[in-house]
């Protein structure tokens, strides 16, 4: 992601899942798109910012990153989050309890009214994109 290659092995994952734990993968789109190829059954939760504005804001006040690759990420972000759709829920991370609690939702086998193909997204979708 952002030209970083990381990886966690299928051998930890089998190991955790065998044990009956979740395991929840901090991946891009197109590392998610590996994965349900890999594992028809998983669960994909894309995180959305609640805008622009926010997620530059997020970005600098991380202190971890050049201006010039905030700058590149944030260009890279409208395409990136353009695949929204490709996964099966949704969360929009605008107050972290809730997104913490929707995110436990959806672990838990809930979180329907989290899907990713509802209306209520596009708005939020268009204002991100463009």
């Amino acid at each position: 992601m952002f030209d970083n290659f990381y990886g966690t092995g299928r051998a930890q994952i089998d190991e955790k899942l065998k044990a009956g734990k979740d395991v929840l993968l901090e991946i891009d789109w197109q590392g998610a798109a590996q994965v349900r190829r890999a594992m028809p059954g998983c669960k994909s939760i894309f995180i959305l910012p609640p805008s622009r504005t926010a997620l530059e804001q997020r970005l600098r006040e991380r202190r971890t990153d050049s201006a010039a690759t905030i700058a590149r990420r944030l260009a890279d972000a409208a395409a990136d989050m353009s695949h929204y759709r490709e996964f099966d829920y949704v969360v929009v991370n605008d107050e972290f309890g809730r997104a913490r609690r929707e995110l436990g939702e959806i672990l838990d086998g809930g979180g329907a009214a989290l899907n990713s193909t509802r209306p209520e997204l596009k708005s939020l979708i268009d204002s991100l994109v463009r």
